[in-house]
């Protein structure tokens, strides 16, 4: 499932987000060229979810601009999709929770036989294909919800803290499913506010602090020595007001 990337560099520009009269995303301004897997990162209330909702396009822009690669509007829903940190379930079973995207798409139905049981089987949920969705445990829900963006075949994955409410355990397994999404070429961007995370994960680190960011590096150095003095404190484990 190697894809061509038209969707990057993501270029966003100047980028405000103003609800009920709060300044949510303050002026953000970054590039992303590579594939891989960008977190951002950055304490609860830091504009992580709302900038990626932003470059989803679910909610307009106050200001500024967002641009994936060459790709036009109609481009940019049908490359990329994202998961929430809730997963969005249908009252359907597992495999007909990835079918009705499918269709959505307009895929014929041996295509969507073909495409529900291999995404299934990429996540390792093949033996729960029949199994109403909502019955299953939180790590197979959102283990789900990434089978059934994989089934889209996007060139991007956006993931709003997808492991915020798993156990290690079913959070490993989601972990896995994400490298996976990555090591096929895709971009994948991800919101979390765990540093253990970020570490385990991160190609790329995005830090924000109250709606503006504050350092963009690759992982390593970032995480070696941030040259922002509050990301510093904020992965030396300390209160980031």
């Amino acid at each position: 499932m190697q894809s061509q990337h038209h969707m990057l560099p993501l270029v966003v520009n100047g980028v405000s987000y103003v609800a009920n009269g709060k300044a949510i995303i303050e002026d953000v301004s970054f590039t992303i060229h590579d594939a891989g897997l960008t977190i951002l990162l950055g304490p609860n209330g830091a504009g992580k979810s709302s900038l990626l909702k932003l470059c989803h396009g679910l909610w307009p822009l106050s200001s500024g601009s967002i641009r994936w690669g060459d790709a036009d509007v109609q481009d940019v829903k049908q490359k990329q999709a994202m998961v929430f940190q809730r997963p969005v379930l249908l009252r359907r079973s597992a495999a007909e929770n990835v079918d009705h995207v499918l269709k959505l798409r307009g895929a014929s139905s041996a295509e969507r036989a073909r495409v529900i049981e291999e995404s299934l089987q990429w996540a390792g949920l093949a033996n729960i294909a029949d199994m109403p969705a909502r019955k299953l445990s939180g790590g197979e829900q959102q283990s789900l919800t990434i089978a059934r963006a994989w089934a889209l075949n996007p060139e991007v994955l956006l993931l709003d803290e997808p492991t915020a409410n798993l156990d290690p355990a079913a959070t490993r397994r989601v972990e896995d499913l994400i490298r996976s999404f990555a090591e096929a070429g895709k971009k994948v961007i991800m919101a979390t506010h765990n540093i253990a995370q970020a570490r385990r994960l991160a190609d790329e680190v995005l830090f924000l602090n109250h709606g503006r960011l504050l350092e963009q590096a690759p992982a390593e150095q970032f995480m070696s020595g941030p040259s922002d003095p509050l990301a510093g404190r904020f992965i030396a484990g300390e209160l980031v007001e």
